[in-house]
C-alpha cells in the first residue's frame, strides 16, 4: 500500500522492470502517434505489414492485385517491390506528420497500395479506361482518361480527412497517392526507353487485334472474371509468342486452374521463349518450377522441350533441374536427336565450373551418345 514505507522504492523498480518488458507486437511495430512517442522510423515500413481485422488485411489485397498487375508488368518485379515499399513509407510519414499527438496507432497497407494507384493513374495518364463512381443514390461505369483519376483521388482522401473520423488514415492513402504517383513520373522522365504499358483502352487498336485482346484480358481480371480474360491472353499470345508479358499474364491467370489445357499451353509457350538473357532465363526457370509443382494430374513436357530448358538450365547452373531433365529424356526418349548434344552441353557446363567430379559421372553415356563431343574431351583434359 502507499502509506508502506517501501512503497516508494518498490514503485521505482517496478518502473525499471516495466521498462525492461518487451512491447506487445502491434504497438513496437505499428506506428505510434502518441505525443511522447519516440523516433522509430523502422515503423514507416513495418506499419504497411500490419492489419487491424481480416477484412482490411482482403480489401487491401484485392486492391493491390487490381492496380498492382498492371503496374508491375510495366516496372519489372524488383522495381515494383522497391515502389510498393516506398509508397509504404511515403504514406507513413504523411500520417504521421497529420496524426501526431492523437494517441493513436497506424498499420496496415493503404499507403503502399494506395501508391500503387498514382502509379496505375500517371502510367495510362490519357489512355481512356473504363471505371464506376457513385452519386448519393446514382451510380454507373464511365470511360475516361486514366490521370482524371488522380485529382479525384487525392480531393476524396482530403474530403475524408476533414469530414470524418479518426478510424480511417486517409493521410496514409494520400501519401502513398502522390508518393507513388512522383515516382512513376520521375522514372518515365529518366527512362532512355519509355515504358511499355502493358495494358491499353485505346480507341485505335493494332490492325491484328493484339492490343485489343490484351486490354479485353485486362479489363475482364480487373472484374474478377478470369475465365474470360484467360481467353485474351491466349489470343494475345498467339499473335505475339516471343512476347514475356503476355505469356506471363497467361501463364499466372492459367495458375487458377492447374489442370486445364491453358495451363499446360502456357508453360510450353514460355519454355520455347528464345533466352538470349539472364533475364529471360530466369523466367524460364522459375515458371518451370511453377509449372512443375502446381500441374495436374502432372507436368507435360515434351522432348524438345525437355532437351531445350536442360542446355539453358546447364547455362544458367541450375544443375539439378538441368541433370533431371536429361535423365527424363534419355528414358523418355532414347532415341531422341539432340540428346547426345544435350548431354554434351551438360557436362561442359559442369566442367566450366569446376564441378568434374559431377561432370565424369556421365562420361559412358557421353562416349555412347557423344564421342567426339567437347564435353568428353574436356573430361579427358583435352
Amino acid at each position: 500500500p502507499p502509506e508502506d514505507p517501501q512503497y516508494a522504492d518498490w514503485t521505482s523498480a517496478r518502473r525499471q522492470y516495466e521498462a525492461r518488458l518487451p512491447a506487445p507486437f502491434t504497438r513496437k511495430w505499428a506506428q505510434s502517434y502518441a505525443k511522447d512517442a519516440e523516433p522509430n522510423p523502422v515503423t514507416l515500413l513495418t506499419a504497411t505489414f500490419l492489419h487491424g481485422s481480416t477484412g482490411h488485411l482482403i480489401g487491401n489485397m484485392v486492391f493491390l492485385f487490381l492496380f498492382g498487375f498492371s503496374v508491375e508488368l510495366a516496372l519489372g518485379r524488383s522495381a515494383y517491390l522497391a515502389f510498393y515499399l516506398l509508397g509504404g513509407v511515403g504514406g507513413s510519414l504523411l500520417a504521421g506528420w497529420a496524426y501526431a499527438g492523437t494517441g493513436s496507432y497506424g498499420l496496415g497497407a493503404s499507403g503502399a497500395v494506395s501508391a500503387l494507384m498514382g502509379m496505375y493513374a500517371v502510367l495510362y495518364r490519357l489512355r481512356r479506361v473504363r471505371f464506376f463512381y457513385q452519386l448519393f443514390f446514382y451510380f454507373n461505369y464511365v470511360t475516361a482518361p486514366a490521370l482524371i483519376l488522380l485529382p479525384i483521388w487525392i480531393a476524396n482522401e482530403l474530403l475524408q480527412h476533414w469530414l470524418s473520423g479518426r478510424g480511417v488514415a486517409y493521410m496514409a492513402h494520400l501519401g502513398g497517392l502522390v508518393t507513388g504517383a512522383s515516382l512513376m513520373a520521375l522514372t518515365m522522365l529518366l527512362r532512355k526507353k519509355p515504358l511499355e504499358v502493358p495494358v491499353t483502352q485505346d480507341v485505335a487498336q493494332e490492325e491484328d487485334g493484339f492490343d485489343t485482346h490484351v486490354a479485353n484480358a485486362q479489363r475482364l481480371a480487373q472484374g474478377m472474371q478470369f475465365e474470360k480474360a484467360l481467353t485474351q491472353w491466349r489470343a494475345a499470345a498467339k499473335l505475339r509468342p516471343q512476347d514475356q508479358p503476355v505469356l506471363s499474364a497467361w501463364f499466372k491467370t492459367a495458375l487458377l486452374w492447374p489442370e486445364g489445357e491453358d495451363f499446360h499451353r502456357a508453360a510450353r509457350r514460355i519454355f520455347r521463349l528464345q533466352a538470349h538473357d539472364a533475364a529471360t532465363l530466369n523466367f524460364q526457370h522459375t515458371s518451370y518450377r511453377t509449372y512443375l509443382d502446381k500441374a495436374k494430374p502432372g507436368a507435360r513436357l515434351q522432348p524438345e522441350d525437355m532437351a531445350r530448358l536442360s542446355r539453358r538450365f546447364a547455362r544458367a547452373q541450375q544443375w539439378g533441374d538441368a541433370e533431371k531433365l536429361f535423365n527424363a529424356l534419355h528414358k523418355t526418349a532414347p532415341a531422341h536427336p539432340e540428346l547426345g548434344e544435350t548431354l554434351g552441353m551438360l557436362v561442359s557446363a559442369l566442367c566450366h565450373a569446376g564441378r568434374r567430379e559431377q561432370a565424369a559421372a556421365f562420361e559412358p553415356q557421353l562416349q555412347q551418345l557423344a564421342p567426339g563431343s567437347a564435353g568428353l574431351q574436356m573430361l579427358r583434359g583435352r
